[in-house]
């Protein structure tokens, strides 16, 4: 089982407000996102920290397990450790996707998973135009590695100490964008 772990607790300082429930074509903007990992997985977690009431029934529409991260203030780790204590005991690896990026690429999820299927790398991240970005597949072997991450960086220094458990999918686009502005909404 392959499951999406949708990152959307973080406190979207630089927007104002809880950007993750901002109107965006017809439905709230972590919707999007939410939709189109949960379309590419077998199952779906989101974790959710900032005004977590109001994101929370912003996703009232998507089949997923939703989790609460007393802790988002510490970051992005924070949030990557309540998505892998809540995984269903036989997944095999995490998609990761960011809840601030509405455009994520079903197609790009299943070419992950695909894959790593075929190469057994343990971190497959897609490449957009030679730029890393989301989402990215954790197998279970690495999950002790990022339960142990600390700060708000993420999984960026498994990828430059281990390059060598990377593999990519690379993508002819730009990276989907991420909403941090009102200005980023508008475009």
């Amino acid at each position: 089982m392959i499951a999406g772990v949708l990152l959307a607790a973080g406190g979207a300082r630089r927007f104002g407000s809880q950007k993750l429930v901002a109107p965006f074509d017809g439905a709230p903007l972590v919707r999007h996102a939410a939709a189109a990992l949960a379309r590419s997985t077998d199952a779906l977690v989101i974790v959710i920290g900032h005004e977590a009431d109001a994101v929370r029934a912003a996703l009232t529409e998507i089949d997923a397990s939703i989790v609460v991260n007393p802790d988002w203030r510490q970051g992005l780790s924070s949030s990557l450790r309540c998505g892998i204590a809540a995984l269903p005991p036989d997944a095999e690896a995490i998609v990761v996707a960011l809840g601030d990026q509405p455009r994520i690429d079903p197609l790009v999820v299943r070419s992950l998973i695909d894959r790593w299927r075929a190469s057994g790398t343990p971190i497959v991240s897609a490449r957009y135009r030679g730029e890393r970005g989301h989402p990215v597949l954790f197998a279970r072997a690495v999950f002790p590695q990022l339960a142990s991450l600390r700060g708000d960086v993420g999984a960026r220094t498994m990828f430059e100490q281990s390059p060598e458990q990377v593999a990519y999918v690379d993508v002819d686009d730009v990276v989907p964008a991420d909403v941090d502005t009102m200005d980023d909404l508008e475009r």
